[in-house]
């Protein structure tokens, strides 16, 4: 007598009285979490970092802005919570790191094309999953130096992206973009317009790299305005949910078929000493 597969991965069978378990293309199933914090800071929010990963169990984190010279990143206490940790870093400024689950491999800091000092770029593969870690230039104000240092690092990251999708299927890239998407990602469009993280070149730079093959993780799951990911310490800024998102997972055909929640963790920013920015995060089943 045959019984009915069990999704689709398992035949039963009896046979002369006898239960057998026939494996019928079995697939494993995983779950993965996949986050993305700005610290401002990890010697001042490692304590937050720990106490995130502990009750969120992410299996992957990437962090932004941790300020630090990597002699001293504080590899051993992460470590010691569990985890595996890559990173690159200088003193006060800048600075990315990949905390994660299992090792990663493949690590990249440097791209071609972009002879830049600033530590801002990371990739490394985790299970097979290619992670690209980005703090982007603020740019401080359109038509500014660093507006243009931000435009033209944005183009040669958007290049750098599109050659890791030549030799990788499943890509997330995530982190601080320091672009609001649209206008629905901004607490008062109207102040924000053509002001910086919200001009429409910032906003085409990143729509490059959409244009990829990739999906903003979070829109996916929710059309409505009115979240955000970062927040100016001053006037009340939180308080009074005056923000920006700006914090994006974007993620490749494959792991967008495989997303199954995209959301922004607020908690952190309530905590004592906190960052400006809080997680977001991507869930996945694949």
């Amino acid at each position: 007598m045959l019984y009915p597969t069990f999704n689709g991965f398992l035949s039963y069978y009896f046979i002369k009285n006898e239960f057998v378990i026939k494996l019928a293309q079995f697939k494993k199933r995983a779950y993965m979490k996949i986050a993305s914090w700005n610290v401002n800071s990890l010697k001042v929010r490692l304590e937050h970092v720990l106490q995130w990963c502990s009750e969120n169990s992410p299996d992957v984190l990437a962090i932004q802005e941790t300020k630090l010279k990597d002699e001293n990143f504080p590899e051993k206490e992460i470590t010691d919570a569990g985890f595996h940790v890559v990173y690159s870093g200088q003193p006060t400024y800048n600075g990315v790191a990949i905390i994660s689950s299992s090792p990663a491999s493949d690590v990249v800091t440097d791209i071609e094309g972009l002879d830049d000092p600033q530590r801002r770029i990371l990739a490394a593969t985790i299970d097979d999953i290619r992670v690209i870690n980005l703090y982007v230039v603020n740019g401080k104000e359109p038509g500014s130096d660093k507006f243009t240092y931000k435009m033209n690092w944005l183009s040669k990251v958007t290049e750098f992206i599109e050659s890791q999708m030549q030799d990788y299927e499943n890509v997330v890239v995530l982190g601080d973009f320091n672009i609001a998407p649209d206008d629905r990602d901004v607490h008062d469009p109207i102040y924000w317009k053509n002001k910086i993280l919200c001009t429409d070149d910032e906003r085409q730079k990143l729509n490059d790299i959409l244009d990829l093959g990739f999906d903003d993780s979070f829109r996916l799951m929710h059309d409505e305005a009115g979240f955000y990911s970062w927040w100016d310490y001053r006037m009340g800024g939180f308080q009074r949910n005056m923000g920006l998102r700006i914090d994006l997972i974007l993620t490749s055909e494959t792991m967008s078929e495989m997303l199954t929640s995209a959301y922004i963790d607020v908690e952190p920013r309530k905590w004592e000493r906190p960052s400006d920015h809080t997680p977001v995060v991507a869930e996945f089943d694949y």
